[in-house]
C-alpha cells in the first residue's frame, strides 16, 4: 500500500459525537476532507445540522443525529440511524465531553455523576456497541478523545480530570479485548486547545500566561493542529497502533 492510500479515508464511515462544534467540529471536517462521510451528534442538533450542511460541500454525505451521550436510549437511536443510513460504522470518535469545576470539598455529586455519564459511561456504551458492528465485517477504528489531564490532577476538578484518567484506562482495556477482532482503539490527548470550553481559560490574561509557561512550543493548540493526528488514527496509517494514548500537547508533559 502507497502513503497517500494508507491515510485515504474515502467511502469509509465516521461517527462523531460532539461534533456540532469546536473540536468535534473540525474533526468531523478533517475526516470528511480524507474522504470520509460522517455522522455528525450532540444534545444539539442545530448546531449539527449546520456542521453537516457544510462538510457537505466537500462532497461526502454528512448526517446531524441528536445525542446525548449520557442517555443509553440516544446512544442506541445514533447507532441505529448510522447503520440505516450507511449499512457499517468504521471510525467512532467519542468526543463529547463536559467540564465543571468547584473546589473538591464542596464538589456536588450530581455534578460528578453527570461528568462521569458522559466523559465515561457514555464512551464505554457507544464504544460497546460500535465495536459490535464492526467485529462482524473484520474491524474498525475507534478513538476517544482525552486530554493532557488525563496524566494530572488539578484544584477544583474532582470530576474531569478522573474521568479523563478513566477514559485512558478503558482504551488500554477495549485495546487489549478487540484487538484481536481487528478493532483499532486508541485515544487523542490534547492540550489547552481553542474551543469554547477553553476560551475563558486563554483569553484571561493570567491563566493564559501560566498556560504558555508549560507548552514547549510557547503557544495553545490550535483546531488545525489536531487534523493529521486524527486521520492518523483513523486511517490504515496506524493498523498497528492500538491501546496508545496520543498525546498533542505541545510539549506540555514534557515541561
Amino acid at each position: 500500500m502507497q502513503v497517500k492510500q494508507m491515510f485515504d479515508l474515502t467511502g469509509k464511515v465516521a461517527v462523531v459525537t460532539g461534533g456540532g462544534r469546536g473540536l468535534g467540529r473540525f474533526i468531523a471536517q478533517g475526516l470528511a476532507e480524507a474522504g470520509a462521510n460522517v455522522v455528525i451528534a450532540s444534545r444539539k442538533v442545530a448546531n449539527c445540522e449546520k456542521a453537516a450542511e457544510e462538510i457537505s460541500r466537500l462532497g461526502v454525505r454528512a448526517v446531524a443525529v441528536k445525542c446525548d451521550t449520557a442517555v443509553e436510549g440516544d446512544i442506541a437511536s445514533l447507532v441505529d440511524v448510522t447503520l440505516k443510513e450507511f449499512g457499517t460504522i468504521d471510525i467512532l470518535v467519542n468526543n463529547a465531553g463536559i467540564t465543571w469545576g468547584a473546589p473538591t470539598l464542596e464538589y456536588p455529586l450530581d455534578k460528578w455523576d453527570k461528568i462521569f455519564a458522559v466523559n465515561v459511561r457514555g464512551v464505554w456504551i457507544l464504544s460497546q456497541k460500535a465495536a459490535n458492528v464492526m467485529k462482524d465485517k473484520g474491524g474498525g477504528k475507534i478513538i476517544n478523545i482525552s486530554s493532557v489531564r488525563a496524566f494530572q490532577g488539578r484544584l477544583n476538578d474532582a470530576a474531569y480530570a478522573p474521568s479523563k484518567g478513566a477514559v485512558n484506562q478503558l482504551t488500554h482495556s477495549m485495546a487489549i479485548e478487540w484487538g484481536p477482532r481487528g478493532i483499532n482503539v486508541n485515544a487523542l490527548a490534547p492540550v489547552f486547545t481553542r474551543t469554547a470550553m477553553a476560551a475563558p481559560q486563554l483569553d484571561n490574561p493570567q491563566t493564559r500566561a501560566w498556560i504558555l509557561s508549560r507548552i514547549a512550543m510557547k503557544r495553545p493548540g490550535e483546531l488545525d493542529d489536531l487534523f493529521g493526528p486524527i486521520v492518523f488514527l483513523a486511517s490504515d496509517a496506524s493498523n498497528f497502533v492500538n491501546g496508545h494514548v496520543l498525546v498533542v500537547d505541545g510539549g506540555w508533559l514534557a515541561t
